[in-house]
């Protein structure tokens, strides 16, 4: 299968390329800026990446790059995995801008693809869009914040545009994920307490989220990815893995690295009584696992490997 593949520098979105190339795609990758511009954490990421794909720099989603990209190519499928997340955690998050740059030059991208023959778009989606994954109520969500409004509107354009014009769009829509590379969120900050010698605190242990593990979420994404190019309708799939609070999630994680890390991880829980965020927000499908595709006690261990490194 011959995948374009957006947002290889991100988290989620290095080890979706490192499954599908270790499957035997062949994924050509572009990256927003110069190869130079991609330092620390997300420069190690970028370095990983491109040792299992054609990487082309300077090239966003939409550009006259893009779409010479597509014109000069054929592609399989187009994967869509990029956002613009710049600042996502602000409350004046600009939805508008977000949305546009999500979507740039929407109705050229697909024009290209139908002329090229290229009929699947994978789109991936956020858990904390509008109208995605469960509130644990029955209730339809809506969005967590700004960020998730405007992946819920660049969805919507998308799936208009893909009806316009015959192209199939498959929705691969992503809950908590969690592993080696990360960002600075939940775990990383809960290892870094560690080895600093002190209790990590859990401000919020009774939200109850999805959090699944990146490798396995991985695997699912090229196994979506597979299915979605035999499919003659659009798809969708809202993988889901062990839905739990965080409070036992932390506990899990905390018993799961002090079995592999040379210091005490010990946690502190906080009485939670405010709720900025829906108590609840999972997914909804049962990952299907993949027998002697994914070992979990290989996954902590790469977890592990990677804090004790980054802790050098």
């Amino acid at each position: 299968m011959r995948v374009l593949f957006t947002g290889a520098s991100s988290f989620t979105g290095m080890w979706f390329v490192d499954a599908l190339a270790c499957r035997g795609h062949e994924v050509t990758a572009i990256f927003q800026k110069p190869l130079e511009s991609y330092t620390g954490l997300r420069g190690v990421r970028v370095e990983r990446a491109t040792k299992q794909c054609r990487s082309i720099f300077s090239c966003c989603f939409g550009s006259d790059a893009f779409i010479s990209l597509l014109e000069e190519n054929k592609y399989d499928l187009l994967c869509h995995h990029a956002a613009d997340v710049t600042d996502y955690k602000n409350p004046n998050f600009d939805v508008v801008r977000a949305a546009n740059n999500n979507t740039n030059n929407i109705k050229s991208v697909l024009e290209v693809m139908t002329h090229q023959g290229c009929g699947h778009f994978l789109l991936t989606g956020s858990v904390f869009e509008p109208c995605e994954g469960s509130a644990g109520d029955g209730s339809i969500p809506l969005a967590v914040s700004p960020y998730g409004l405007s992946k819920g509107i660049s969805s919507d354009v998308i799936e208009y545009y893909s009806r316009v014009f015959g192209v199939l769009l498959h929705k691969f829509v992503i809950p908590n994920p969690f592993g080696p590379y990360e960002e600075d969120r939940f775990t990383s900050y809960l290892a870094k307490r560690w080895h600093a010698g002190v209790v990590a605190d859990v401000s919020s242990p009774d939200y109850v989220r999805d959090n699944i593990p990146v490798t396995l979420l991985a695997l699912a994404y090229a196994g979506y990815a597979e299915s979605a190019i035999a499919k003659d309708k659009p798809s969708r799939i809202n993988p889901s893995y062990r839905p739990d609070s965080q409070r036992n999630f932390a506990t899990l994680f905390a018993s799961e690295m002090e079995k592999r890390l040379p210091f005490p991880c010990k946690l502190n829980f906080a009485i939670q009584t405010e709720f900025v965020e829906p108590k609840v927000r999972i997914n909804t499908d049962a990952i299907a696992m993949e027998d002697g595709l994914w070992d979990e006690a290989d996954f902590w261990d790469q977890t592990a490997v990677f804090y004790k490194n980054a802790f050098k």
